[in-house]
């Protein structure tokens, strides 16, 4: 074998010695690479797994179309022919919830206005706002379906702006009753109404605050009037007024009632009655025609800094008494100017709203234990709640409470005979004596329904009224045989 044949062999040696060496590194470096790729995508498998974990422990997203088909068949459309009485412009940015183009003229014939109710039994019983009602020759109930009926209202509330309704039907759908007092901030809720006379609309928010005191009804003069709003951001617009609030399971949590607006619409806030107040104002009106108040007979302050740093307290919890009613309930108890009141029964009570719900919810003669913080001591009594009147029972019928005002004899007059003269409200003129009303032919049996315009429900608010005029008075009323009358008195002080 010559030499250079032996060299051609060595080189072809080392190529193969060469070649064979690459593809082995070239090998490990794949099997380097894939196992690289692997542990990559098992990392980004795990990264996955973990976020899938994370994302079944969130809350599944609201389901508003179960909630949606339980509440709207339950709203009803509320027209009502409302009469014709002045009044000037609103200095109140929370407006109520008429219908479009709604006012109030100076004169000429009724006008119609809309809103909304909530059936909340089957047989035919509608929970919706005093002011919707108020003043109405004529309440149309306007059911989902399309069928309509003539309302009767069997008894309002001014105080805490709530009236009961009652239609001759049977089988309606209906919202069962929740506990608001669960509610919870930043919960979902569902407002279900007739905005602009868009019937059965639906909106959704969350609850932004409880217990708000918007001082609305006291405004319009509401002497005891209770306020205690839920406070939400689910858009609502006139008509919504008197429409359902609805929690996540379809229950009716509270009455849509007010907006927080400079124009009138929805500006991000709206307003509802609890329906743990509206339980037992609904079942009074049903029951009696209207509500059996219960009152404590305590003047009620919420407690500030301010408050607190003047009187001494230690703390800013409780609601603080800087009066007591003499012969009230609170003073025959023992309680006394200058306490808290910590705890009603067993809800601790932190704001006056607070406390006005928790009152609210009882009848005169019912007991409560207060407990109330004295001189750094806490005490409790026991409370036997009266009437504003001082009773401390339940009447089942109005009491017939006689005034002699303008030479007449007054008396308040019984639910059934508001029916049958298809009124809400109204004294009657029992006795003609030498007076006004005589001079003026007003007859014996006369019911007076309105002062001025102002609804007139007992003797106490028709003494009020003639009390507080001068000058010429509309008198307006129904006589014994159903025949509408007004007449114009002069009185002179």
């Amino acid at each position: 074998m010559s030499i250079n044949s032996l060299n051609f062999k060595k080189v072809l040696v080392l190529i193969a010695i060469g070649t064979l060496g690459g593809l082995i590194a070239l090998g490990f470096n794949q099997l380097l690479l894939e196992k690289e790729t692997s542990d990559s995508f098992n990392l980004h498998q795990n990264a996955k797994f973990t976020l899938s974990e994370k994302m079944s422990d969130a809350p599944v997203a609201f389901d508003f179309v179960s909630v949606s088909e339980i509440a709207t068949p339950a709203v009803v459309h509320i027209k009502t022919l409302i009469k014709s009485k002045s009044r000037g412009p609103s200095m109140s940015p929370f407006e109520d919830f008429f219908g479009p183009g709604f006012r109030f003229p100076d004169q000429g014939a009724p006008q119609q206005s809309s809103g909304s109710g909530v059936v909340i039994n089957s047989d035919g019983y509608i929970v919706t706002n005093n002011h919707v009602v108020d003043n109405a020759e004529k309440v149309e109930v306007v059911l989902d379906d399309k069928r309509s009926y003539v309302a009767e209202v069997m008894g309002v509330d001014p105080e805490t702006d709530l009236a009961l309704l009652k239609i001759e039907e049977s089988n309606l759908p209906f919202l069962n009753l929740g506990n608001s007092d669960k509610l919870n901030v930043g919960e979902w809720v569902v407002a279900v109404g007739n905005p602009f006379n868009l019937t059965s609309t639906v909106t959704a928010g969350i609850v932004s605050a409880k217990g708000r005191n918007i001082n609305l009804l006291r405004q319009r003069g509401g002497e005891y009037a209770i306020e205690n709003f839920i406070q939400t951001d689910a858009a609502v617009n006139p008509g919504n007024s008197g429409g359902a609030l609805v929690n996540t399971k379809g229950e009716l949590i509270g009455i849509n009632t007010a907006i927080a607006s400079q124009t009138g619409s929805y500006s991000g806030y709206s307003f509802a009655i609890p329906i743990n107040l509206a339980k037992k104002i609904i079942t009074d009106l049903k029951d009696y025609g209207e509500v059996k108040r219960a009152i404590l007979g305590v003047r009620i302050q919420d407690i500030t800094q301010e408050l607190a740093d003047e009187k001494g307290l230690d703390s800013l919890n409780g609601v603080y008494i800087p009066a007591v009613s003499e012969g009230g309930s609170a003073d025959q108890a023992g309680i006394k100017a200058g306490d808290v009141i910590l705890k009603i029964d067993d809800e601790f009570v932190n704001k006056s709203s607070e406390l006005q719900e928790h009152i609210s919810k009882y009848h005169p003669g019912d007991k409560v234990s207060v407990f109330v913080l004295r001189d750094k001591k806490k005490i409790t009594f026991e409370a036997i709640l009266l009437s504003k009147n001082g009773s401390n029972k339940i009447v089942n019928d109005v009491k017939r409470e006689e005034k002699k005002i303008l030479g007449a004899e007054i008396e308040n007059i019984s639910r059934d005979e508001r029916i049958a003269l298809k009124i809400r409200n109204g004294v009657k003129v029992a006795k003609l004596g030498n007076g006004e009303l005589k001079d003026k032919g007003i007859p014996e049996g006369f019911v007076i329904t309105h002062i001025d315009k102002t609804p007139i429900y007992t003797t106490a608010d028709a003494e009020k009224a003639f009390n507080q005029k001068e000058g010429a008075i509309l008198i307006e009323g129904i006589s014994s045989d159903g025949n509408k009358e007004a007449y114009a008195i002069r009185l002179d002080k």
